[in-house]
């Protein structure tokens, strides 16, 4: 039977008046639920600003932690916003907690959200380059005993970043984005991809053809990962209910940090000449206006029981075939316990339904 890396995804949305500490062990027990439940990686943004949306901004010693208390376990940052990093500090970092995590580090990268730019002090027309200088160090710590560099932004001679990774050559790269420069060079360069994020899912149609079309012209061998927000009851009825609260909070909290920017038109005009034309428009902002009957039938969340789901996913595949999954069930104020029965169930449930109608896909191809 075909065999889909399983993995979670959680954003750390903080409804306002929530204690921190208490959502961040919350985490951090659906973490060990998962690596109990059979999930192979657990995966985590890196946001510093805009309680709503996210308040985890420093992953790497959250996976350190949760190394400890796992097993099987492997830890991603989707992704490390590589502009607002000095990357000759984070190569050795991220090495450090590959060691610290006996090897089980995976390393997302991306330009990030276009509202972290201004807030970290990055301006907007940098952060393209600063991006492709800061992954071209990073390997280059990583895999060289000593280099040199002589970029726009960054520079250094004969420089000499330790500790080095336990993984050789270096930690997987998994590339993040919106542009369709973005699946090129990740393509091009042999590295995974991510998609997904709360819209309909033909929005990545596009991009994954682009990424296969780079790998077949490069001779790289593609990588595909899908993220979805999914709740899970055994009663279809129940889990329309039950979810409606979470699900709009997930898609309020998601739109939040547009809503609090002064997005004038000359941030707007500086964000566009920066490739964050996405977050210059107003198609983002205007997901906050869905009914819940929309974020159901349009499956911008994956909701109902174990079945619906799984069928659901079975869609997706032959439109995106997808090599690892990610899971996204504690979101928008979701309970612990509400967040680990949608694992439990897709685990137990879900998952074989679905490795089985992909091997049968790939037995009729």
């Amino acid at each position: 039977m075909t065999k889909l890396r399983l993995g979670t995804y959680v954003e750390f949305q903080c409804p306002p008046g929530r204690d921190h500490a208490e959502l961040i062990n919350d985490v951090i027990r659906c973490a060990e639920h998962s690596d109990q439940r059979g999930f192979s990686v657990f995966t985590t943004l890196e946001h510093p600003f805009f309680e709503k949306f996210a308040i985890n901004c420093a992953p790497l010693p959250l996976f350190t932690k949760l190394a400890e208390r796992t097993r099987n376990l492997r830890f991603r940052t989707l992704c490390h916003t590589l502009p607002l990093h000095n990357p000759m500090l984070l190569s050795g970092q991220i090495a450090e907690a590959d060691i610290l995590t006996g090897g089980r580090i995976e390393v997302g990268i991306g330009r990030g959200h276009g509202w972290l730019q201004e807030p970290a002090n990055v301006a907007y027309e940098e952060s393209l380059e600063r991006f492709h200088e800061c992954i071209d160090i990073l390997i280059l710590g990583w895999t060289e005993e000593r280099f040199s560099f002589d970029g726009k932004y960054y520079t250094c001679d004969n420089l000499s970043i330790v500790p080095k990774p336990i993984q050789k050559p270096h930690p997987p790269i998994f590339q993040v984005g919106t542009s369709s420069k973005t699946f090129t060079q990740a393509g091009e360069r042999g590295w995974s991809v991510v998609l997904g994020a709360p819209t309909p899912d033909d929005i990545f149609i596009e991009p994954h053809n682009i990424y296969q079309q780079a790998c077949a012209r490069a001779g790289t061998t593609p990588h595909v990962s899908f993220l979805k927000a999914i709740y899970l009851d055994e009663d279809q009825q129940r889990a329309e209910r039950d979810a409606e609260e979470y699900a709009m909070k997930f898609i309020e909290y998601n739109v939040s940090p547009l809503k609090e920017m002064n997005r004038t038109e000359e941030v707007k005009a500086r964000m566009r000449a920066g490739g964050f034309d996405f977050y210059a428009g107003d198609d983002f902002l205007r997901l906050g206006d869905v009914s819940y009957q929309d974020i159901v039938d349009l499956g911008i969340v994956y909701i109902g029981t174990p079945e619906k789901v799984a069928n659901q996913l079975l869609t997706l595949y032959d439109k995106i075939a997808f090599e690892e999954f990610i899971l996204v069930s504690h979101y928008g104020g979701t309970p612990v316990h509400k967040a680990m029965q949608t694992q439990e169930l897709f685990a137990k449930q879900v998952l074989p339904i679905v490795e089985r109608g992909i091997a049968e896909r790939s037995k009729a191809a």
